[in-house]
């Protein structure tokens, strides 16, 4: 298929989606470069389209080779006026990411990692990657935090948001009936708290909450959670990022999982 208009209403609706770092009006969610493609390959995600250049086509001959999906080519202008990167890499799927249920977040063998209001990209992405990384069970984003969708996000997780269950939009009152009803202890970072992280004991069952640096956890997860702190020198507190990667390292060393 061949798309030469950038008021082609698919276009149009790509482009609210990516600029508001959302899904489109159908629920599908826009993955940009090879590198994230290649990644998506190997999930349970569905690739539903690819979208790519004429350019990019010669460009990624092999990528391309490899998926099973239908092609669309568009004028570079129209790509250019998609892309939300510096440098435009010519690729772009259409992807719809499969549904995830409670039990899938909360009853795996690591712990649960709960964001709750990080709006940054970035740190939610490096929370992400860290999260695959020592072996988290799954992802809760609560209201208030950066959205699946958003295209700094994604490359922030280097694609591990595509092989974790993960739910998104969750009201702190579901979350607490959840963890309650998998017996699931909840420990939240905080620099505040008395207890290291290194005392705490993350054997158990339990999930790790993890607020913005502006604000923190919230006042109702707070008051229901064990406090961690992250034991530092000169500095009051670390990067949300920073913090939680540290914490999720040592759940996963006292598990013996490393």
């Amino acid at each position: 298929m061949h798309l030469t208009s950038t008021r082609n209403p698919l276009l149009r609706n790509l482009r609210r989606a990516i600029t508001s770092g959302r899904a489109t009006d159908d629920g599908r969610i826009v993955v940009e470069g090879p590198h994230l493609v290649e990644e998506l390959l190997r999930s349970s995600w569905h690739l539903d389209q690819i979208l790519i250049t004429p350019n990019g086509r010669d460009r990624h001959s092999q990528l391309l080779s490899t998926i099973d999906a239908e092609l669309m080519e568009i004028p570079s202008r129209a790509f250019e006026s998609l892309s939300d990167t510096e440098t435009s890499q010519e690729i772009m799927a259409l992807v719809t990411p499969p549904s995830h249920t409670w039990k899938d977040c909360l009853s795996g063998p690591g712990v649960t990692v709960i964001l709750d209001g990080i709006q940054d990209p970035g740190n939610a992405g490096t929370i992400v990657r860290s999260a695959e990384a020592f072996g988290a069970s799954g992802l809760v984003l609560l209201e208030g935090n950066v959205h699946i969708a958003n295209g700094k996000f994604l490359r922030a997780t280097a694609g591990s948001i595509f092989r974790l269950p993960y739910l998104e939009y969750q009201k702190r009152p579901a979350l607490m009936a959840n963890l309650r009803a998998a017996n699931l202890k909840l420990y939240a970072l905080t620099a505040k708290a008395s207890t290291s992280v290194t005392q705490a004991d993350l054997r158990q069952p339990s999930a790790i909450v993890v607020g913005s640096e502006a604000h923190g956890v919230s006042p109702e997860l707070l008051a229901c959670a064990a406090g961690l702190r992250i034991p530092t020198s000169h500095v009051e507190s670390l990067n949300a990022g920073v913090a939680c990667s540290i914490a999720l390292y040592e759940a996963a060393r006292q598990r013996g999982t490393l």
